[in-house]
C-alpha cells in the first residue's frame, strides 16, 4: 500500500544541519528530493536535486531509492 508510507516517523532540520548532512556525504550517498514545481526548481536547485513535484510524488514513489536517506525538500 503506497500510502504506508506516509505514516513513517520524519525529522525537520535547519539550514545548517542539511548543509552539514550534504557536505558529510559523497555524491549519490543521500537521495535530494525537490517536491517544488519545475517553475520554482528552474529558478534554484540543491545541486544534484531530483525533481519530483509534491502531486506527482505517490505516482513516482519507484524513482527513489529506499535503501538511501531521503532529504526533502
Amino acid at each position: 500500500m503506497k500510502w504506508l508510507q506516509f505514516l513513517t516517523p520524519v525529522r525537520s532540520i535547519d539550514f545548517k544541519e542539511t548543509h552539514e548532512m550534504i557536505a558529510g556525504v559523497r555524491s549519490g550517498e543521500i537521495i535530494l528530493l525537490d517536491v517544488r514545481q519545475p517553475n520554482e526548481y528552474k529558478l534554484s536547485h540543491i545541486p544534484g536535486a531530483t525533481l519530483i513535484p509534491l502531486p506527482e510524488l505517490s505516482n513516482r514513489l519507484g524513482e527513489i531509492d529506499p535503501q538511501k536517506p531521503i532529504l526533502v525538500y
